[in-house]
């Protein structure tokens, strides 16, 4: 059983006892892992937007560590979560679409995932909501979790779509209708982690417990009950900074990563009028998601388990509202890859933050050492956890995204690099220019830090693999040639 109780050692020849009182922290530290699909940099401890309200992730960024410079693996969902619970980067995994479910390449089926790593190191391990992407995972033959929790859901809709959108798209729609916070799905995956750590995960256990909860807010659709739309109020809210003409210093090559997804342009929501109301949406969705984070940290110091768990809060990638001219993900802009990464717990030093660039595939190797568990030799991101004990210990390595075969964002402490698969390139000074408004690829004057980040690329790209979601650009021998699979058969390329 786990040392909860009386405690009893020695200690130069005295037995020493200590009975009653809190628990002793286990041998193993227990893990919560929060994610939040879609989330950017609009949250309280990054500073993303000025009103964003988030004081559940505040408080926790408080009793912990936050990466401010932390970047997805991928702008995208399944290839994102594939590459956090895998540890593979998808350059080698060759995942860059929304299928398949990775267990499905003959290649990757023997992969140990995080919650396989911890079950075979002694933990009990639960699952509820958006972990991997979809319902991935979920299946009895998937062999992921020991416990399924509710999958994730968008709960209440309203009963016709509020916002006419081009492709008219289910997904894509945000707003205020009548209807219940207890209605969403996220108040029911948050419901049913507060059960278990009210109940089986808060007495005596003989397992630590590796705990994930995802929330699928402020996905699409970003539909709010009114109390959380009314705490940004139309006449106050602020847009992101934008600038007209943006796009035009950066490659053609860029449209082609985004074009897929039935995400708006930003001249339809200015054209409709819908662009504020997007913005308010999404604010309001991160401030009601970050009341259920807050639920579940409620839920977890009520159980007397606060101190002994490690906490990681993430999301798998961030999003655009406008910014360069779209909406939505699949660039590899800031905007794009910038997510939340807090840790706490045992090991974390607390109200620290980390400028360095860290990597969402960190998360796996830094919870095994911070647990104390066998390394993994495959894994290829790097422990977090010496920036965790002094935030301004070295970090050698940049943080990498990449999207589609052949396309990578390089992001270090105080620049971003961005390689399209037919050559052309950007480059931005972060320090003066944290909008990403200035191309500075084509001058001569930052030639040396041009070259620095090109050396920092992936040395290859695995291809696609067989039954990719997506439409898939391959550059040969100077020609685009697309290789189409399943969603987007037989669409045109699009006019930019």
């Amino acid at each position: 059983m786990r040392h909860h109780g009386t405690l009893c050692f020695v200690l130069g020849g005295l037995l020493l006892a200590s009975c009653g009182g809190a628990p002793a922290p286990p041998v193993k530290p227990n893990i919560l892992f929060i994610a939040i699909d879609d989330l950017n940099d609009w949250v309280g401890p990054l500073g993303g937007h000025p009103q964003a309200q988030t004081p559940h992730m505040d408080r926790l960024a408080a009793r912990g560590t936050t990466f401010v410079n932390a970047h997805t693996q991928s702008p995208l969902c399944n290839p994102s979560r594939t590459s956090i619970m895998t540890g593979l980067r998808p350059s080698t995994t060759g995942v860059y679409g929304l299928r398949p479910w990775f267990r499905e390449v003959e290649e990757l089926k023997g992969v140990v995932t995080m919650p396989q790593y911890f079950a075979s190191n002694g933990y009990s391990t639960y699952s509820g909501g958006k972990i991997y992407h979809g319902r991935y995972g979920r299946a009895a033959t998937d062999n992921e979790f020991h416990h399924l929790g509710p999958p994730s859901s968008v709960g209440a809709r309203p009963e016709k779509k509020l916002v006419a959108t081009p492709q008219n798209h289910s997904l894509m729609d945000w707003g205020v209708f009548p209807h219940k916070d207890e209605e969403k799905g996220d108040w029911q995956v948050a419901s049913w982690a507060v059960e278990l750590l009210e109940g089986d995960l808060k007495g005596d256990l003989d397992q630590p417990f590796y705990l994930t909860v995802g929330f699928f807010l402020p996905h699409v659709p970003c539909y709010v009950t009114q109390q959380w739309y009314d705490m940004y109020p139309e006449e106050t809210v602020q847009l992101p900074p934008m600038q007209r003409g943006d796009r035009d210093d950066t490659p053609r090559f860029s449209w082609y990563l985004h074009w897929i997804l039935p995400e708006p342009r930003l001249k339809f929501l200015e054209e409709a009028g819908e662009w504020k109301n997007l913005v308010r949406s999404y604010l309001a969705s991160i401030s009601f998601v970050d009341s259920q984070v807050g639920r579940v940290l409620d839920a977890l110091d009520a159980s007397g388990h606060a101190e002994d768990t490690l906490v990681v809060l993430w999301s798998d990638h961030g999003w655009h509202l406008g910014e360069k001219a779209i909406t939505g993900k699949n660039t590899l802009w800031d905007r794009s890859t910038r997510v939340p990464l807090i840790f706490a717990g045992p090991g974390v030093g607390k109200g620290q933050k980390v400028s360095s660039p860290a990597e969402l595939l960190d998360i796996y190797p830094t919870l095994g050492e911070l647990a104390g568990l066998p390394a993994q030799s495959a894994l290829e991101g790097h422990s977090l956890a010496p920036q965790l004990a002094d935030p301004q210990a070295p970090r050698e390595w940049p943080a990498i995204t990449t999207h589609n075969h052949d396309n990578h964002g390089i992001r270090t402490e105080n620049w971003r690099y961005i390689h399209y698969a037919d050559g052309s390139e950007e480059l931005y000074d972060m320090v003066n220019d944290p909008n990403e408004w200035n191309n500075l690829a084509g001058d001569p004057a930052h030639l040396e830090a041009l070259e620095e980040h090109r050396r920092m690329m992936p040395p290859a790209s695995a291809k696609p693999v067989p039954g990719s979601a997506a439409r898939i650009l391959l550059w040969e021998n100077g020609q685009a040639n697309w290789e189409t699979k399943d969603i987007g058969a037989g669409d045109p390329i699009p006019e930019l």
